[in-house]
């Protein structure tokens, strides 16, 4: 029943796509009611949709949505309402491996006995893995490329604020090590990246040699194919959870973070470092920094992308033309100071981010913070470091 479920929003998504596509074509502006309205209910009157009553009503108006969704980000993206771009919306394919349905909170109910009621489903078992904090909102069923089903809730969690400390940290990320961390106390920490993937590619090597000496459309095959696909799926979760740890222990040490705000997306065309980069997986540690950031009532601060944060001394403030990536340790040609490039260039960050705090507390009219929670992104660029900390090193 969940597959019906899954193939019946699938099919509702690409009609909506469908529709929505032949009406710009014809120069027509059709609203999000009247595209649900043709590919639901005037679809299950008609022979080849007759099928659509079969499956609960809510996931196939969240399909609707999501197809109006997609198509915005897409326009939002190409009028630069969007910092990111992204791609024409496609159709989906029964042949994804990953499935997924949405229903709110009239589609679903916890029962008391632990089992979850989906619409026109019925109960289903559940292996919690938490306790429901609030009442959820929504539900997202998921089937997984590994053959698991989930079950993701959408709950309201109140902010739980922590002592303020007077601890800041700048955070440089790397590859050798996933991150550097420098506080304005002097103190120095240094986050191990594991390498989930790196450890796993002969195990990949090898299922992915099977994969191909099966035949296509055998059941031999698509049991390798699970196996890769759970192999993938504990490098990702390995990787998720030793993320959380390490931006929970920083969050708890630091009341205000400031990391770079990189350009992930342009680094990995690379072909040298691109693996590597995507398994340190740093856009997902920042976006774990900031999430816990705004629940524990802390603040991170991205600088400019711009800052020569590795070139820039960061107890004089000069700046080298260049330094190769395979210098991991330089001295400064102006005061004779031996830097670590890692920490140098997280003292860099650290400085050049308390400049834009202050001056931007100074341009509102406020003294001490500019923000409690959340993430800060700064779109210019901006010093290399701060008046204050070029002339006192031990201000950076």
């Amino acid at each position: 029943m969940l597959a019906r479920v899954f193939g019946s929003c699938r099919v509702v998504f690409n009609d909506a796509l469908r529709v929505r596509e032949e009406a710009y074509r014809n120069g027509l502006k059709l609203s999000n009611s009247s595209i649900q309205r043709r590919v639901i209910t005037v679809a299950k009157t008609t022979a080849e949709r007759a099928w659509l009553v079969e499956v609960p009503s809510v996931a196939l108006v969240q399909s609707v949505n999501d197809s109006h969704r997609v198509w915005r980000n897409f326009f939002d993206s190409h009028t630069g309402k969007r910092r990111r771009r992204v791609g024409r919306p496609r159709m989906k394919s029964k042949k994804d491996h990953r499935q997924s349905f949405r229903l709110t909170r009239n589609g679903f109910t916890v029962r008391p006995n632990g089992r979850l009621f989906l619409a026109k489903v019925g109960e289903v078992r559940i292996r919690w893995s938490r306790d429901l904090p609030s009442d959820p909102s929504s539900v997202t069923i998921i089937r997984e490329p590994d053959g698991h089903f989930y079950a993701s809730f959408v709950v309201d969690v109140e902010p739980t604020p922590l002592r303020a400390l007077e601890t800041e940290a700048g955070v440089d990320l790397g590859i050798t090590r996933l991150a550097t961390i420098a506080a304005n106390d002097g103190a120095r920490t240094d986050v191990a990246n594991p390498k989930y993937l790196t450890r796993k590619l002969r195990k990949l090597r090898r299922l992915e040699r099977e994969k191909c000496r099966r035949q296509k459309g055998s059941n031999n095959r698509n049991k390798t194919r699970q196996k890769v696909a759970m192999a993938h799926d504990e490098v990702a979760r390995s990787r998720l959870d030793y993320q959380h740890k390490q931006a929970l222990a920083l969050i708890r040490k630091n009341q205000v973070i400031y990391v770079e705000d990189l350009n992930i997306a342009g680094m990995v065309r690379n072909r040298q470092l691109a693996r590597s980069i995507s398994d340190a997986g740093w856009g997902q540690f920042v976006r774990i920094i900031g999430e816990k950031a705004d629940r524990y009532g802390r603040t991170v601060h991205q600088v400019s992308r711009w800052l020569a944060s590795s070139k820039t001394c960061s107890a004089c403030g000069h700046k080298l033309d260049e330094l190769p990536l395979h210098i991991r340790q330089w001295t400064c040609p102006a005061c004779w100071v031996v830097h670590d490039r890692d920490h140098n260039a997280a003292r860099v960050i650290l400085a050049a981010g308390r400049a834009e705090r202050l001056n931007a507390s100074h341009k509102s009219g406020r003294d001490g913070e500019c923000g409690s929670g959340g993430v800060l992104v700064r779109s210019q660029p901006v010093a290399a470091v701060d008046n204050e900390a070029g002339s006192n090193p031990s201000a950076a």
